[in-house]
């Protein structure tokens, strides 16, 4: 599911806390992003047509709670896959040299690098035994 920017901005509101009340994510949305009731309110419809989000009437309270669908790691993961789909055409070593040439990388993400790489190679050779 492609998740436009408006829609990870309540993505994250209701990955913070779920669930939310409406008026409790219309709060934080303007809070943080300034925007208006109706346009929470809008966006929240379109997600839940999306099967982003649902939205559950709360019989005890008389309000409707939203929550989200989609986990954080699935979303990060395919907005990640896109990405490196589009823009570097697969190559994580292409993304990760483009990254690297204006910006050094601190030590302790180097050494996170290394490590993660240490595993994979591992990962391969168990898979090929």
């Amino acid at each position: 599911m492609n998740l436009t920017d408006a829609e990870w901005n309540v993505m994250e509101c209701l990955w913070e806390k779920s669930p939310r009340t409406g008026r409790e994510t219309t709060d934080w949305l303007e809070e943080k992003m300034g925007w208006s009731r109706s346009t929470t309110l809008t966006l929240l419809r379109r997600m839940e047509k999306k099967g982003a989000v649902v939205g559950e009437n709360d019989a005890e309270e008389g309000v409707k709670l939203f929550r989200p669908l989609i986990q954080w790691e699935d979303a990060a993961l395919e907005e990640a896959e896109s990405f490196l789909s589009r823009v570097y055409h697969g190559s994580v070593s292409l993304m990760v040299n483009s990254l690297t040439q204006k910006q050094a990388l601190p030590q302790e993400e180097i050494d996170e690098l290394y490590e993660l790489l240490k595993k994979m190679e591992e990962g391969d050779c168990h898979d090929r035994e």
